[in-house]
């Protein structure tokens, strides 16, 4: 790597010859956001919008790709991860095959390298590098991940895994033996992951965040793809769900700390963030409902992923859903003001499960005995909402383990055993929360008020529903509080919302027997206690 052109104050003295790079024509070096920021827009990668944002385009790829993601199949760790749907074999030879054509291909241009760490624990956290094509794609790295400021530190980095992302790059399928042009391959056996044929950003933050959901657990610590904060006697609450239902809204609240936005562990010490920032859904996003997030927009550092503005003005516009629904921002958690910088925190008294039921039939805030935390966990409803995955254009009812199968490298019962452990033995409340229709199924219904959810969810916090009257819900057995402060009393029961009684009934009926569908696969590796906290029809 002598001949090729290194820029930067701080390049690692263990080179990019290590991962296979050759013949470059320039290597960027742990660039600063400005740097990085100002080459994105010289590049013609992206714009600056009004108050200086960096707005940018990531094509035909407008979420993440499930379908393209594949984990090599090698015998140091066949034996461990969960095969199926989610993660799909690889063979070895393929990619190493695919790893070399893509090193060719970077022969002659430049790339840009941020050496960072993924854990705000130091006695967990892992050292990663990533490579990108782009500047923008480095700045979004520099903003999710934890940055390393320290110049003689950053010379001395030495990764444990690396990303290489080539979004121009693309495979051939009938060669490759990928199932599209874009691929996401994780190879543990080389500590290395290959991003190509997609310019979506959060295929790089997905991919790092499975990486410690298949380390962190034989350290002992649960990876949890959750948000979290803190108030001020220092009670932590943990939001477990997918994208949308409300975990970056939720936790970002002005009365208590910012802990992290989407990738946590939990530790025997405590909880920490897996990342340095948030990516946050930004669609029809309301100053008045989230200020914090509202205010990341209009800031110089934050990424802003196919928002629309103004060509002329350059002001952004979050209703247009024109390119996609997933329009996003990426931004340094420091963009938060109440943020915890050291992103680490104790055992958590309350943990949420968070659900965007399109069916309607959920109740707003339910309080769940152990075993069906265990169950609501292992099953891990929700919606998908638009936009999210390639293909889904209406929310669309959805089952993943855990509130994350498609990061899971490991079995599902992995994670659940270890959650019902530290619940138990830090005596956490748990709580199951729908943020998604009432009145009726989607489409007829409307969406759960953003208010009342934040007042049901500050109520639980407070301890101001540990002694409230409650009511089993008579299809899913959840115990629902008949009062909530701030709350009217007749929503806090879903049927009562509905115009039609019977109809709700029938609704009801119909997702628990999606639930019991659902959870005939896991059936044989719980309890009995376990498998009774199931709806029941």
């Amino acid at each position: 790597m002598k001949d090729v052109h290194q820029f930067g104050a701080a390049a690692s003295h263990y080179g990019l010859e290590n991962h296979g790079l050759r013949n470059l024509w320039a290597a960027w070096w742990n660039l600063p956001s400005p740097a990085l920021h100002d080459t994105a827009v010289r590049n013609r990668e992206g714009v600056t919008v009004h108050l200086g944002p960096l707005a940018v385009r990531t094509g035909q790829h407008t979420g993440r790709s499930p379908n393209d993601r594949f984990i090599v199949r090698e015998s140091s760790t066949e034996d461990k991860i969960w095969w199926g749907k989610i993660n799909r074999p690889f063979e070895r030879e393929a990619f190493t095959r695919l790893k070399e054509r893509m090193m060719t291909y970077l022969e002659g241009r430049q790339v840009f390298i941020q050496d960072c760490y993924a854990g705000a624990d130091p006695d967990y956290r892992l050292p990663i590098r990533v490579v990108t094509e782009t500047a923008w794609h480095n700045l979004f790295v520099r903003n999710m991940f934890i940055r390393e400021l320290d110049r003689e530190k950053l010379m001395r980095h030495i990764p444990e895994f690396t990303v290489i992302q080539v979004p121009s790059f693309t495979a051939n399928p009938e060669t490759d033996g990928t199932n599209s042009q874009a691929f996401i391959i994780l190879n543990f056996a080389e500590r290395m992951i290959l991003i190509g044929g997609t310019a979506y950003a959060g295929e790089i933050k997905k991919s790092i965040f499975s990486v410690m959901n298949y380390l962190m657990p034989q350290r002992g610590v649960l990876p949890m793809h959750c948000s979290a904060n803190m108030g001020a006697e220092g009670d932590v609450a943990i939001f477990f769900g997918l994208s949308g239902t409300g975990k970056t809204t939720l936790s970002a609240d002005s009365s208590r700390v910012l802990i992290g936005d989407d990738e946590h562990g939990w530790s025997d010490k405590g909880i920490f963030n897996f990342e340095g920032g948030c990516y946050a859904k930004v669609i029809n996003l309301s100053p008045e409902a989230e200020p914090e997030i509202y205010a990341t927009t209009r800031r110089f550092g934050t990424i802003l992923e196919n928002v629309a503005y103004n060509a002329i003005t350059r002001r952004i516009d979050l209703s247009d859903a024109s390119l996609t629904e997933n329009t996003r921002a990426a931004y340094p958690i420091s963009h938060i003001p109440n943020a915890s910088r050291e992103g680490m925190a104790g055992h958590p008294k309350n943990v949420i499960f968070l659900t965007a039921d399109a069916f309607g039939v959920l109740p707003p805030i339910a309080r769940l005995t152990p075993e069906q935390a265990m169950y609501h966990f292992i099953s891990g409803y929700t919606a998908k909402v638009a936009g999210t995955e390639r293909g889904v254009t209406e929310p669309q009812p959805n089952f993943s383990a855990c509130f994350g199968a498609p990061f899971l490298p490991l079995h599902p019962f992995t994670y659940a055993r270890m959650l019902a452990e530290r619940v138990e033995k830090y005596g956490a409340n748990v709580w199951l929360v729908n943020t998604g229709w009432t009145g009726g199924p989607y489409g007829v219904g409307r969406r759960m008020n953003i208010g009342h959810t934040r007042a049901m969810v500050a109520a639980a916090l407070a301890g101001d529903l540990d002694d409230v009257e409650t009511r089993p819900h008579p299809v899913f057995g959840v115990h629902v509080p008949v009062h909530v402060p701030n709350v009217p009393d007749h929503i806090l029961d879903p049927r009562n919302t509905w115009s039609d009684g019977a109809a709700y009934d029938e609704q009801a009926r119909k997702l628990a027997h999606m639930f019991q569908e659902n959870f005939k696969q896991f059936a044989d590796e719980v309890s009995e206690k376990v498998l009774a906290a199931g709806p029941r029809l």
